[in-house]
């Protein structure tokens, strides 16, 4: 497929970005250079290395994950973006063909700033890397998966599965001599498991307690978890301003503390516009709004005015407020849950495939919350 580049300016104001984009999409558009802010915030999370990205499904933990990535790269980062769900979550993103289990480039600045890398990783393939790796077996490797045994085993014991999975995490994060010539990553960013299942895929020596108390697997575990409840990896928490999110993020943040894993911020994402201050809102709420002065409004601005029209945008204001209502009572709930709270504004124009942009917005407000 023929390939071409586009430039757009980074998430923080940072240098010209390019990036390998496939030629059925075309140029999202083009940005002149911009300039490093002063006043941009230092990071909340200085020295961590191992961002994990997790949330309830629906509220958009992939696209998060994808912004954090790229705003990370805008410090000057080398950054590795996983997944770990075999969705191809991020090739939707970024509209490139599905990622293999390789670590492919996304996202080339010019010079003086950082690159995206990608890399989706499931099971199989990272079961067959450890056997190569650790025991040669190489095309012996490559015969159990033709015969069905990798997959027997990761199906039968799913702690084994995790550690694999989160085995290749620390394998990118920490290279060692076994990997010679890899590229080392200043950043990994891991869309991982949705909150329900987070702490249990994270938490692997529990999962392998009894299946493998002693060996290669159990000593993986081990080493894993040491990065994953060390400084070097924080926990972020996606949710929306609804009852349901909000309530599993409190039991993830709850479940995450009580295993010793370390909880980073909460990411608020698809945040509305408060078109409306406080005491529009009550008026609305209370049926208290003025109708004529409200038609004398819209006459003035040439609308012909009925009395279905102003039922109508009255009943809808009403909806909006009570809306903007119940969202500041769980906004209020997310704020006691005492870690860094960051918001990210609903789009309008969506995020992802033909419409990058969207994901370089989000981008920006994470550099400007100090989240990267």
């Amino acid at each position: 497929m023929a390939q071409v580049t586009w430039r757009r300016r980074t998430p923080c104001s940072g240098p010209v970005w390019v990036a390998a984009h496939s030629a059925r999409s075309g140029p999202p558009g083009l940005y002149a250079r911009g300039v490093p802010s002063p006043s941009r915030p230092p990071e909340l999370f200085p020295g961590v290395q191992l961002h994990v990205v997790s949330g309830k499904g629906g509220t958009g933990k992939s696209t998060v994950a994808a912004a954090l990535a790229l705003a990370l790269a805008s410090r000057g980062k080398t950054v590795l973006l996983c997944e770990v769900e075999g969705r191809q979550g991020v090739a939707q993103l970024f509209d490139v063909p599905p990622l293999p289990y390789e670590e492919r480039l996304l996202v080339r600045p010019q010079a003086g700033s950082g690159e995206v890398y990608a890399l989706a990783i499931d099971p199989e393939s990272a079961l067959l890397e450890y056997l190569d790796m650790y025991y040669r077996l190489g095309r012996a490797g490559k015969a159990l998966d033709r015969f069905g045994v990798i997959e027997f085993a990761t199906t039968i014991a799913p702690g084994v599965r995790d550690v694999l999975l989160t085995g290749k995490v620390y394998e990118a994060a920490h290279r060692n001599s076994r990997n010679k010539g890899a590229r080392s990553y200043d950043a990994i960013v891991l869309d991982a498991p949705p909150t329900g299942r987070i702490a249990q895929f994270l938490n692997v020596n529990d999962e392998l307690a009894g299946l493998a108390k002693v060996g290669p697997i159990k000593s993986q575990a081990d080493t894993v978890t040491t990065l994953l409840r060390s400084e070097r990896t924080v926990i972020h928490l996606v949710t929306v301003l609804e009852e349901m999110p909000v309530q599993e993020t409190a039991d993830g943040i709850e479940e995450l503390r009580g295993t010793g894993l370390p909880v980073g911020a909460v990411v608020v994402n698809q945040v509305r516009p408060q078109d409306l201050d406080h005491d529009d809102r009550a008026a609305l709420v209370s049926g208290s709004v003025d109708r004529s002065r409200l038609g004398g409004v819209l006459t003035a601005a040439g609308v012909e005015v009925t009395d279905d029209l102003l039922a109508g945008l009255l009943d809808e204001g009403v909806q909006h407020a009570e809306r903007r209502e119940l969202e500041d009572g769980q906004r209020a709930l997310v704020h006691d849950l005492g870690v860094p709270v960051v918001e990210l504004t609903r789009l309008a124009s969506g995020v992802g495939g033909r419409d990058l942009g969207g994901l370089y917005e989000l981008a920006e407000q994470l550099c400007t919350q100090g989240l990267a």
